[in-house]
């Protein structure tokens, strides 16, 4: 484990167009990682995480765009572009292959990236995934009540109920604060486009053709995903493992040692 270190934000251009903020911790040429926020998160979304992560590996917490501090194009906000986005990433700062780790929306980039891109995926950490959008009557009923009416200034209350609904444990103040703030730097469109282009997608073929190692981490107090979704995509991909939480949708937020626990042990595992 690690102390907690000081994270300063840099920012990269992408071949896609888009300009993104992100932090990097570790050796220069150590194992390369890459963490993928949620839906209205950011890069801080792993603040917590990687305080205990060994800065022996090489760790990158990308804000993706349209979010936090990232560049926010007129269009393009499907699984696609988002994917894009991650092997540019990868172009930019000169990574051949990374351990992709997603949280949410995130994990969703990341199932679809280590699909088109198992070459340059060395082991995929889905945290709190879906077997789909589609068919989610949780983020069914969150798109229609909350995504849809927004409006810009989005009113903190509803970026403050959503946050709290990802949790399951108390978090520090301080932080549901940060990520609280980081959610209401997403313009309405952005919200809006996000959740129904992913709602649109089918992210659920191929994942019995996925070929590299993956550890799927999951709260059983998760208000959006589903056991059954977990041990379906666990059941689906081969060899994928499935470690159960008693946390929320956030599980990295609320027990962020633990998670790092069970990367750090993942990754070994790779290795030996």
């Amino acid at each position: 484990m690690t102390a907690q270190t000081v994270l300063m934000p840099k920012s990269v251009q992408l071949a896609t167009g888009v300009t993104l903020p992100y932090v990097v911790q570790g050796d220069p040429d150590g194992i390369p990682v890459i963490l993928l926020h949620g839906a209205t998160d950011s890069w801080r979304s792993f603040q917590l995480l990687m305080q205990y992560l060994p800065l022996e590996w090489r760790t990158f917490a990308v804000t993706q765009r349209g979010h936090g501090d990232a560049d926010r194009p007129a269009h393009g906000y499907g699984p696609s572009d988002f994917v894009a986005d991650v092997a540019s990433f990868q172009d930019a700062l000169r990574l051949d292959t990374a351990v992709i780790v997603g949280h949410s929306l995130g994990s969703i980039v990341g199932q679809r990236f280590a699909f088109a891109y198992p070459e340059r995926t060395s082991a995929l950490v889905l945290m709190a995934t879906f077997r789909n959008w589609r068919d989610s009557p949780e983020v069914a009923e969150f798109l229609e009540q909350v995504v849809v009416p927004l409006v810009d200034p989005v009113d903190p209350a509803i970026a403050q109920d959503f946050q709290e609904s990802t949790l399951a444990q108390p978090i520090p103040d301080w932080y549901l604060e940060a990520v609280v703030q980081e959610s209401l730097k997403v313009p309405a469109r952005v919200w809006r486009e996000v959740f129904t282009s992913f709602a649109a997608a089918d992210y659920e073929s191929g994942l019995d053709r996925l070929a590299v190692p993956t550890l799927i981490l999951w709260g059983e107090q998760d208000a959006y995903s589903s056991r059954a979704d977990q041990e379906f995509i666990a059941q689906t991909i081969p060899g994928a493992k499935l470690i159960v939480y008693p946390n929320g949708h956030a599980i990295h937020w609320e027990d962020p040692r633990r998670a790092a626990n069970d990367l750090i042990d993942f990754i070994a595992g790779l290795r030996a």
